[in-house]
C-alpha cells in the first residue's frame, strides 16, 4: 500500500504553514497547449508599473476541466449562501497602471 493513503484508500495530503499563507493574486493569465493549461497568477498594484507573476501552475487539459467543474461549482454554492457575485460588464484588465499625464 502506498504510504501517503491510509487503509481506506484516501491521500493524506499535507499543508505546510508557509503555503497555508496563501498569495493573493488579483489577475490570472491561461494559455493552453495540446498538452498543457497554463495559469499565471499575478498580484496586480495602482500606481505600480508592471506586475509580477506570483504563481504558476501547470494542468493536464483532464485537470484543468475538473478544476473549472470545481470552482464553477463552488461559485454557485457561495453565490446560494451569500448572494450573487456581481461582475462588471466589461471588467477593467490593469495593463498600464501608472501616473497620467495632466494638461
Amino acid at each position: 500500500m502506498n504510504e501517503e493513503q491510509n487503509k481506506d484508500g484516501q491521500l493524506n495530503i499535507e499543508l505546510d504553514e508557509t503555503i497555508a499563507e496563501g498569495t493573493y493574486s488579483n489577475l490570472a493569465i491561461i494559455n493552453h497547449s495540446v498538452s498543457e493549461f497554463i495559469v499565471d497568477f499575478i498580484n496586480v498594484m495602482p500606481g505600480t508599473p508592471k506586475a509580477k507573476v506570483k504563481s504558476r501552475i501547470i494542468l493536464t487539459p483532464e485537470h484543468a476541466k475538473r478544476l473549472a467543474k470545481a470552482l464553477a461549482d463552488n461559485v454557485k454554492r457561495f453565490e446560494n449562501a451569500n448572494g450573487k457575485i456581481n461582475e462588471p460588464e466589461n471588467p477593467p484588465i490593469p495593463m498600464n497602471f501608472g501616473p497620467t499625464g495632466q494638461a
